[in-house]
């Protein structure tokens, strides 16, 4: 059985929690395997795999697919779709039915919203329906455009203040748990004590309940990597490797040899 909302709260502050990204099956399973309590379909899926500059162009269907893609290749742990830019925030009826059909049609567990003062409702009517609700606080990249950049939050008595309010203010509308991303170590740590929901910390030092990044980083695959992750495997340098030897292969006749094709004996000539 998947890891549920319950296992998640009494895990916090015994167990540490987690997460990771995964956009398709084959890497899910992975994931999955690996015995990590959390998949996360991430609309960073727009930097990661769709090729964009930034998340903001994921849309709606292609968090739904991939998705959906996750939830086939998963057993064991919670699959979360992040809802993407405008999702959610401009209709509450319209924001509703794009969460709501992440669990009927995509199978996810629960949904992720980029949290401000605007979600507190919406999360707390998602709640009521039977949608569970992750939030997320500190650097929220939806707002790049408003924030001028990838930079650090909390990093004043007042903002860090305000951040906590908005944690209290949606664990009191029901969600579940909490990202806090990139924010000093000592804010997040506070703001863990503070609230009884899990917090799982990404550039948020080792005090929140739990850690997630995303799996390029984690695989060695991105070219860049944020200053708060860390690659645990060199999974490009794999790849290009396999990519030269295939290419070399080739171009050498060495591919494909005997063993990999074979002959109809029965067919003398088509011509």
């Amino acid at each position: 059985m998947a890891t549920t909302v319950q296992d998640l709260a009494e895990m916090a502050g015994d167990e540490e929690i987690t997460m990771l990204t995964a956009y398709d099956a084959p890497t899910a399973a992975i994931v999955d395997e690996g015995g990590v309590d959390l998949v996360l379909v991430g609309d960073s899926m727009g930097n990661a795999v769709l090729g964009y500059d930034s998340t903001l162009p994921v849309t709606v269907e292609e968090t739904r697919s991939r998705t959906a893609a996750v939830a086939r290749a998963t057993d064991d742990a919670m699959v979360v779709a992040d809802m993407p830019f405008l999702s959610y925030g401009v209709d509450e009826s319209e924001a509703i039915e794009h969460c709501g059909r992440m669990l009927k049609e995509a199978d996810a567990n629960a949904v992720k919203l980029e949290s401000g003062p605007h979600t507190v409702e919406l999360t707390e009517r998602l709640v009521e329906l039977g949608i569970p609700v992750m939030a997320h606080l500190g650097l929220t990249p939806q707002r790049v455009n408003q924030l001028g950049g990838y930079f650090r939050q909390g990093t004043d008595e007042e903002s860090a203040g305000e951040m906590l309010e908005l944690a209290k203010a949606h664990e009191e509308a029901g969600a579940f748990s909490l990202v806090l991303e990139h924010v000093p170590s000592n804010v997040a740590a506070q703001i863990t004590d503070a609230i009884d929901i899990p917090t799982i910390g990404i550039g948020a030092g080792p005090d929140t309940d739990g850690q997630v990044l995303v799996l390029n980083d984690v695989f060695g695959m991105s070219e860049r990597s944020p200053s708060f992750s860390e690659q645990f495997g060199d999974v490009r340098s794999e790849m290009e490797r396999a990519v030269e030897g295939f290419r070399e292969a080739v171009e050498s006749g060495e591919f494909p040899a005997e063993e990999h094709s074979y002959e109809e004996a029965e067919i003398d000539d088509i011509y």
